[in-house]
C-alpha cells in the first residue's frame, strides 16, 4: 500500500529521488495503467490477465520516467496523482498505437496497388452519391492520386499517404522516416501546398 502524500510531499520527495517515493510512484502508475488496460480498452478483452500485467509493467517504466522528466511542470492545479494518471494513460495509448503499427513499413505502403481502402473513399462524402456523381468523383479521385505520385517527391508522397490517408500515427511515420515530428509537419505542409497548386492548375480542388 502506497503512503498517502500531499502534492507538496510528492514533489519534494521525488525531487530528491527518495527511493520509497519512487517505488510508490511506480506502483501507483502501474495500477492506473492496469485499470485502463483491463477496464477501458475493449480491444484488449481477449488478452489474459498475465499479458495485461506484463504490458502494465512495461508501460509503467516509461510512464515513471516521463513523470520524473516533467516533475518541474506540475503546477498543483489538481491532485498530483491525478496529474500522474493522465500522463500514464497517455503513455499507454501511445504504446498501444505504436504496437498496432509495429509491422508498418513505408516501403510497401501501396503494395496492394491502391492508395486507400474503399471504405475510406466512401467517407469522402457524407451521403452516398448518385451513380453519375460517383463516376465523376472516381475520375477526379484518380486524377488526384495520379497527381500525388507525379507532383510530390517520394518522401512527400509516402508521408501524405501514411498520415492523411492511412491514418498512421505521426510518431510512427517520423520514426520510419528517421526524422522528427516538426520536420514531418513541414514535409506534410509542403506536400499539401504542392498538391493543391498542381490540382488548381488542372481546374480541380482538394475540397472536392
Amino acid at each position: 500500500m502506497t503512503h498517502v502524500r500531499t502534492n507538496e510531499q510528492w514533489v519534494s520527495e521525488l525531487s530528491q529521488n527518495d527511493p520509497v517515493a519512487l517505488a510508490d510512484l511506480r506502483t501507483h502508475i502501474r495500477r492506473s495503467i492496469l485499470y485502463y488496460l483491463s477496464r477501458e480498452r475493449s480491444d484488449l478483452r481477449d488478452r489474459s490477465g498475465q499479458e495485461l500485467e506484463q504490458m502494465a509493467d512495461d508501460m509503467a517504466q516509461d510512464a515513471t520516467l516521463r513523470v520524473m522528466e516533467n516533475l518541474a511542470n506540475f503546477r498543483g492545479e489538481s491532485k498530483f496523482t491525478t496529474w500522474v494518471n493522465r500522463i500514464a494513460v497517455r503513455i499507454a495509448i501511445s504504446e498501444l498505437r505504436r504496437a498496432r503499427y509495429k509491422n508498418f513499413s513505408l516501403d510497401n505502403i501501396t503494395a496492394d496497388g491502391d492508395l486507400i481502402p474503399d471504405s475510406a473513399k466512401l467517407n469522402l462524402n457524407q451521403r452516398p452519391p448518385q451513380p453519375e456523381d460517383a463516376v465523376e468523383r472516381d475520375d477526379v479521385m484518380t486524377t488526384i492520386f495520379q497527381t500525388m505520385k507525379s507532383a510530390l517527391t517520394e518522401r512527400q508522397y509516402q508521408a501524405l499517404v501514411a498520415v492523411a490517408l492511412r491514418g498512421v500515427p505521426m510518431d510512427v511515420v517520423a520514426e520510419q522516416m528517421e526524422t522528427n515530428r516538426n520536420a514531418l509537419y513541414k514535409l506534410l505542409h509542403d506536400a499539401r501546398r504542392k498538391l493543391k497548386a498542381h490540382l488548381e492548375s488542372q481546374g480541380l480542388s482538394m475540397e472536392y
